[in-house]
C-alpha cells in the first residue's frame, strides 16, 4: 500500500508537466531559464520577476531566504497566473542502497519532493508564498542506510545511527514579504511553519553541487539540518550583493511522526551575512544558538556556526557548481566537533557527473553500554556518481544513476564498521524540468 502515494506523485508530476502554461522563454540547462532569459523586475501586467528578498536576478534565491550565485540554474517551470508569477519543481526518486561491512544494510526506498512558489507585487514591495511536500515518511521512521550518518530518532527512544532519517511530509509552507529602501536596498520578512532560519548554506538538496546526489552529506547535522524547522521569523536588508539577516526559531528537529507538524515554539536564534560580489560567487558565514535541538538529549543546546563558498560556472551546454562548507557545533554542555564538505557537479547536456569529499568529527556512534560511547572519531567519506536524464516530454525528464562511496576511518572503528567498509546506490529519477 506504501507504494500507492509515490505511484500518485509520480502521476501528478506528470499531469503538471503536460498541463503547464509557462513562460515563452529560451530554454537553458535542461529546460531551467538563466538569468538573461528572465524578464526583467516589473515586466507585465501587475507581476513582478526578481529576488525574493530584493531587486537582483531570481537565480540567487535557494532554500529558504539562502543565497546562491546568480549564475546558478533553477530548473522547473515557470509560469504567470493572473498577478502571480509563479514556479513549480519536484522530483520522485527509485534507490536501491547498499552498505558494506559490519553495521551495512540494503534498502530499496522512495525520496520525493515536491515544491510551488507564487511571488506578485503588494504595494510598494512584493509578496512571496512557498510550499513544498516530501513523500519521504513512506520509506519508514528508520530512513535510509549511511554509514555514519547521526542525528534524529526513528521511535522516540533510540537515536538514528547510520541512518539518514526521511524529511517531513511538510517541508516548507512559508511567505516573505520585501519592500525598497532605497535605489539598492532592500528590508524582508520571512514567516515559516516550517521553514528555514538564518543559518548555513543553502540546504543540500538546493545546490546544484548537490541536488543531483541522492545522499544526505554525513556532516547534514553541522551545516544545513535546519533546514526543516516548525516555526521561524527571520528580519533582513539586502543591498546591492550584502545580506544581513537575523532569525528566530524552533531549535528543536522533528520528531519522528513525519506526517504531523511538530509544536510551534520560538526558542533559538541565529544571524547570517552573505556576499554576492558576482554573478559565479555566493560567500556566507551564520551563527545561530539553538537550544535542545535532540529530542533524546534535553537540556543539551548548540552553538553553531558555519562558513560556505559557492562558485557556479555557465556552461554553453550545462552548468558547473562547487561548493565548500564548514561547520561547527559546541555543545552545552558538551564537546565541539566539526565537519568539512567539498562538493562539485558538473552538467553538459543530458549527463551530469558529481563528487563529494567530507570530513566529519563524531561521538554519537556508540550506545551507553559500549566503552567507545561518547568518543570523538574523524571519519572520512569519499564519493561519485553519475546521472543521465532522458527528457521524456516538454518540462519532464527520466534519469539514470549511481553512486559509489569509499570510507576512511580510525583503526578503533575496524571492529564495528570493518577495515574497508564502502556503499552504492543506484537509481531513478523523474523530475520537472
Amino acid at each position: 500500500m506504501r507504494l500507492f502515494p509515490a505511484l500518485v506523485f509520480t502521476t501528478t508530476l506528470a499531469a503538471m508537466a503536460a498541463q503547464a502554461q509557462p513562460m515563452d522563454m529560451p530554454q537553458h540547462q535542461h529546460g531551467a531559464p538563466s538569468e538573461e532569459d528572465l524578464p526583467p523586475l516589473g515586466t507585465g501586467p501587475s507581476v513582478q520577476f526578481g529576488g525574493i528578498l530584493g531587486d537582483y536576478p531570481m537565480m540567487r534565491d535557494a532554500s529558504g531566504t539562502s543565497w546562491q550565485p546568480d549564475s546558478a540554474p533553477m530548473e522547473g517551470i515557470h509560469g504567470i497566473a493572473g498577478d502571480w508569477a509563479t514556479m513549480l519543481h519536484g522530483y520522485i526518486a527509485a534507490i536501491y542502497d547498499h552498505t558494506s561491512g559490519p553495521r551495512g544494510d540494503n534498502k530499496t526506498f522512495s525520496s520525493s519532493m515536491l515544491m510551488g512558489m507564487a511571488q506578485r507585487s503588494l504595494g510598494e514591495g512584493h509578496l512571496t508564498l512557498k510550499g513544498m511536500i516530501s513523500l519521504d515518511a513512506l520509506m519508514g521512521k528508520s530512513g535510509y542506510p549511511l554509514l555514519f550518518q547521526t542525528g534524529e530518532t526513528a521511535d522516540g527512544v533510540t537515536p538514528l545511527v547510520d541512518r539518514q532519517h526521511p524529511h517531513d511530509f511538510l517541508m516548507e509552507l512559508a511567505g516573505t514579504y520585501s519592500t525598497p529602501l532605497s535605489s539598492d536596498a532592500s528590508g524582508f520578512v520571512y514567516i515559516g511553519y516550517p521553514g528555514e532560519p538564518a543559518l548555513g548554506p543553502p540546504a543540500f538538496m538546493h545546490r546544484f553541487s548537490a541536488m543531483n546526489n541522492p545522499e544526505a552529506p554525513i556532516g547534514h547535522h553541522w551545516l544545513d539540518a535546519t533546514h526543516i524547522t516548525y516555526g521561524v521569523a527571520t528580519l533582513g536588508l539586502t543591498s546591492g550583493g550584502w545580506k544581513v539577516e537575523g532569525s528566530i526559531f524552533n531549535g528543536r528537529e522533528p520528531d519522528q511522526h513525519r506526517w504531523e507538524p511538530d509544536r510551534l515554539r520560538l526558542d533559538s536564534a541565529s544571524t547570517r551575512l552573505s556576499f554576492n560580489p558576482t554573478s559565479d560567487w555566493a560567500f556566507q558565514v551564520s551563527y545561530g544558538f539553538i537550544k535542545d535541538p535532540e529530542q533524546l538529549e534535553p537540556g543539551v543546546s548548540q552553538h553553531r556556526v558555519t562558513a560556505s563558498a559557492i562558485y557556479n560556472k555557465k556552461l554553453e551546454h550545462g552548468n558547473w557548481q562547487t561548493t565548500l562548507a564548514w561547520g561547527q557545533n559546541n555543545q552545552q554542555p558538551g564537546i565541539t566537533s566539526n565537519a568539512y564538505l567539498l562538493e562539485s557537479a558538473i552538467g553538459w547536456y543530458a549527463h551530469t557527473v558529481f563528487a563529494r569529499i567530507e570530513d566529519a568529527q563524531k561521538n554519537e556512534l556508540f550506545p551507553e553500554s559500549n566503552p567507545l560511547h561518547g568518543r570523538m572519531f574523524g571519519v572520512a567519506k569519499f564519493s561519485l556518481g553519475y546521472v543521465y536524464d532522458i527528457p521524456i516530454q516538454e518540462h519532464l525528464s527520466l534519469g539514470l544513476g549511481a553512486v559509489g562511496s569509499l570510507y576512511t576511518l580510525p583503526s578503533a572503528l575496524a571492529p564495528a564498521y570493518g577495515t574497508d567498509p564502502s556503499s552504492y546506490m543506484l537509481f531513478v529519477r523523474v523530475k520537472l524540468i
